[in-house]
């Protein structure tokens, strides 16, 4: 039984007459009436009633109208589905964001991608430093990232989305607390808290930042995660250099300070080189567009 048969037997089942039928399909009436006696030869069923004013189904024709419609239908699903997918526009994508990346841009990120590719399912890991994104974009795990550059081995490209300020987090009681702007160089003698991994590209971006203010910061404490970094803090434990975004979580006791002289910090999408996956071209053009550092409002913008 071929699906063309299906469709021919549909049409002229649904205007009981084979000439309109035949205008439908753009086809020959003759070539309509032919398929339709080969469709009941092969099935051995009468599957319309034909006099010279009516045509009408039988039993049997009505049993087939009903599935011939669902399966119709189904395949016409699933033609739409692979389209979709091929298209980049349905599937599902793995999404891996850094710590602050969750709390300052998984938002919006998940808003467009709802509103543009509804299609298209978040499976979403957070707090992943860069290194283990870069890890789980090799493997397989993940299959876009939201990272702090720069990414670790050649294989990964990456495409900047925001570049943020670095700001100071300091305890509400803290002597710079009172201070609307603070430099570098007022950090000299504090006690700095960081984050626990040797890979941080924070923790790089404040060591750069401290040097060309000319000092290398005492880190006291270490962190595995902003949470815990801005509880230390609170605590009195230290003073710590951070993204701009990280103001999106705020924490009472922990005041948030412009440095002037604080530099900046990148965050970027990032892919396996090579990989052919529609999916993940079609969300990075669109956050791409939707997120260009140079036309986006960032968190780090509204709240500074």
């Amino acid at each position: 039984m071929e699906l063309r048969h299906l469709r021919y037997f549909v049409a002229v089942a649904d205007t009981c007459h084979f000439g309109r039928a035949a205008e439908q399909l753009h086809i020959a009436q003759p070539a309509l009436s032919y398929a339709i006696r080969q469709l009941e030869g092969e099935l051995d069923a009468t599957l319309f009633t034909r006099t010279t004013r009516q045509v009408s189904l039988t039993p049997a024709g009505e049993f087939l109208r009903a599935e011939a419609t669902r399966i119709l239908d189904a395949v016409d699903d699933a033609e739409s589905g692979v389209r979709r997918i091929a298209a980049g526009r349905s599937g599902l994508l793995r999404l891996g964001l850094t710590g602050t990346a969750a709390f300052s841009h998984l938002p919006r990120i998940a808003r467009i991608v709802r509103r543009e590719l509804p299609a298209v399912a978040l499976d979403i890991s957070s707090d992943v430093l860069t290194p283990d994104q870069c890890d789980g974009l090799r493997t397989g795990a993940l299959d876009l990232g939201v990272l702090r550059p720069p990414a670790v081995g050649d294989d990964i490209d990456v495409r900047t989305i925001d570049v943020e300020r670095l700001v100071l987090a300091v305890s509400a009681d803290h002597r710079l607390a009172v201070e609307p702007v603070v430099a570098m160089a007022d950090l000299r003698s504090e006690s700095f808290i960081g984050y626990g991994s040797h890979d941080s590209a924070v923790n790089h971006a404040v060591l750069r930042s401290a040097r060309r203010a000319g000092f290398v910061p005492h880190r006291e404490h270490s962190a595995p995660s902003t949470a815990v970094l801005l509880a230390l803090v609170a605590a009195g434990l230290g003073v710590a250099v951070v993204p701009a975004s990280v103001r999106a979580l705020p924490l009472h006791g922990v005041v948030f300070r412009d440095l002037a002289d604080g530099g900046t910090i990148e965050l970027a999408l990032a892919w396996r080189h090579g990989v052919d996956n529609p999916v993940v071209d079609a969300v990075v053009a669109l956050l791409a567009a939707e997120l260009a550092p140079a036309a986006g409002i960032t968190i780090a913008q509204e709240n500074s």
